[in-house]
């Protein structure tokens, strides 16, 4: 495998399993099983990005989720998603600040030659992939948004 981030996560499930860590366990399965379900069953290899991505699915989900149950007073879902997302940010990869967006931002722009909000797609096109499981999609928009003219 060719994962540092995958490695780190089977270390951690046997570690899990040997501290007999029930919640853990059953998180880092399900993070893994995401992985592998996107990768090895889907026949593509397994590198860091594919992982990070997947890593920011499941962070998204989460996310959703606690939104959700706060929504309709569930308290006790939510601390367990919360310690999900715990778990999981140990193996998101490192996110880019505000900063680092807004410089590929207009390296976009100019390669796309988007003269305006109109022509946010093009700009979105070539940045998504670069910022994929790095970046909070919603930063991004807000970003894109404020540097097209």
């Amino acid at each position: 495998m060719a994962s540092a981030v995958m490695d780190q996560l089977l270390a951690d499930i046997k570690e899990a399993m040997k501290a007999q860590a029930g919640e853990k366990l059953v998180a880092l399965r399900s993070l893994h099983a995401a992985i592998k379900d996107q990768t090895v069953n889907a026949g593509v290899e397994v590198t860091e990005e594919v992982v990070a991505a997947v890593v920011a699915k499941a962070l998204k989900q989460r996310a959703d989720s606690i939104e959700q149950f706060a929504a309709a007073g569930r308290q006790d879902l939510v601390e367990k998603e919360q310690a999900e997302v715990d778990i999981y940010r140990k193996y998101q990869a490192k996110q880019m600040d505000r900063a680092e967006i807004e410089v590929l931002v207009r390296q976009c722009i100019a390669e796309s030659g988007a003269s305006g909000k109109k022509e946010m797609g093009k700009v979105m096109a070539l940045l998504m992939p670069k910022v994929k499981g790095r970046a909070d999609g919603k930063l991004v928009n807000q970003v894109v948004l404020a540097l097209l003219p």
